[in-house]
């Protein structure tokens, strides 16, 4: 995309994105449905309903919950706790409730940022069954001693997990999987950043002729959304050759990459060379079972090779999980930068190819083919040279154009540009496999 296109697009994200902050997603329910139609709006997707009991591994999926209204009166009857202001002021499946109490009683019901205490908490309560609310510490202090009626309008009933799945078939069955949670209510970089992001994404790669892979989508809820597709799909898991988890998208913070359970998969040397190749400041960190849905993925019964690409990793920046999470936060141009590292990262994939020398006894004359210099000792043109140098003394059928390019530190771009060159020149031959 052009710089130009870039920030286009990033201006179109940010506008998806305060068009789905509304919304009261959760696990399950009407507003996942509600932003998966958002999506398929603008990509093709397939929408799946899993109905509630259903058995995947060693879970079960939970009943749907979806919710109307909740709050709370103090004791004239003023509304202090309102869900139509911020849906973050309802503890994320919380059971239905209309009743009476004393403030001391509703206290075990309240959730605050004692050390935040202008900032709404983000809390659920998925697998117990509770009732509660989260608001400010500042609302929570003044309060005054009496008698409170709180109401929670929602049901939790069996019904179905939502998920969307947007494949785009390549020359192969291979698989790149691009997976996001679509599960948090109205928290703009975790994850609404990811949604978009991915949706955008998707478009792109849709609009070009070729795919060397297939392009694997998926818009789920967190941990219980993999577990069930991987459940659900276990004989095609296999077909998963690189993959990624996106979240944390949208703020301003530098790129992060969390390295698959291999730690040394393709995908994870990609993703590195791209960061590096970008010359701003990243962070790569090794595996650890804990995070978003990359350990389910990288679970060891799959063991596939799949690590997560964020900005500011989750829990790493104080407005995580809180109303500061807001549209302020994200930023057009964090977003475009986002979606141009994939889109790299995606080019990466499908540039690196294994080629065979066609000349292999020495090196083949480069001068008549218009490859090299014309006048020995110019040093214009030397790391060109030197990259077209390097793909034909590796080119023996089994190292890749990215194993080239780490060896001779060089960049992929430069390494795949001289591929590109000696192809033209009839001096290389694809290897499959």
């Amino acid at each position: 995309m052009t710089p130009e296109a870039l920030e286009k697009a990033g201006g179109a994200m940010h506008a998806f994105i305060a068009e789905a902050f509304p919304l009261c997603r959760s696990i399950t329910g009407d507003g996942v449905r509600r932003t998966l139609a958002m999506i398929a709006g603008r990509i093709p997707l397939d929408v799946h309903e899993v109905p509630s009991g259903t058995q995947v591994f060693d879970w079960t999926v939970p009943k749907e919950w979806n919710i109307r209204d909740a709050w709370i009166k103090d004791p004239s009857g003023r509304k202090v706790v309102d869900f139509q202001e911020s849906n973050l002021h309802i503890l994320n499946y919380s059971v239905p409730v209309h009743a009476r109490m004393q403030l001391a009683e509703l206290q075990s019901h309240l959730f605050t940022l004692p050390f935040k205490p202008e900032l709404i908490p983000y809390r659920t309560s998925y697998y117990k069954e509770a009732w509660g609310f989260c608001l400010s510490h500042r609302q929570l202090e003044a309060l005054p001693e009496g008698e409170y009626e709180v109401c929670v309008d929602s049901t939790l009933a069996d019904g179905s997990l939502t998920y969307g799945e947007c494949l785009l078939p390549g020359e192969t069955e291979r698989e790149v999987l691009l997976s996001t949670h679509v599960c948090h209510p109205s928290l703009a970089n975790d994850n609404l950043s990811g949604i978009a992001v991915m949706t955008w994404l998707a478009r792109e790669i849709s609009a070009r002729p070729r795919r060397r892979y297939s392009y694997r989508f998926l818009f789920i809820p967190g941990t219980i959304g993999s577990i069930t597709w991987l459940a659900r799909n276990e004989a095609r898991a296999s077909r998963i050759a690189h993959g990624l988890v996106a979240a944390n998208l949208g703020d301003p913070g530098a790129f992060h990459y969390k390295r698959s359970r291999r730690g040394i998969a393709e995908i994870d040397r990609v993703v590195t060379a791209v960061l590096k190749a970008a010359g701003e400041p990243l962070g790569v960190e090794e595996f650890v079972p804990f995070g978003y849905d990359e350990r389910q993925y990288c679970s060891p019964g799959f063991d596939l090779p799949v690590g997560s690409l964020t900005r500011t990793p989750w829990g790493r920046y104080p407005e995580y999980h809180t109303s500061a999470d807001d549209l302020a936060f994200v930023r057009p141009d964090a977003l475009a930068g986002s979606l141009r590292t994939y889109l790299n990262v995606v080019k990466v994939l499908e540039g690196n190819r294994r080629y065979l020398n066609l000349n292999p006894k020495c090196e083949p004359q480069l001068g008549r083919r218009g490859l090299y210099r014309t006048i020995g000792g110019d040093e214009s043109g030397r790391a060109r040279e030197l990259a077209l140098l390097w793909v034909l003394n590796q080119s023996d059928g089994y190292y890749s154009l990215l194993d080239i390019a780490e060896r001779a530190r060089l960049s992929f771009a430069a390494i795949r540009e001289a591929a590109d060159a000696l192809l033209e020149a009839g001096l290389l031959r694809e290897v499959e496999g």
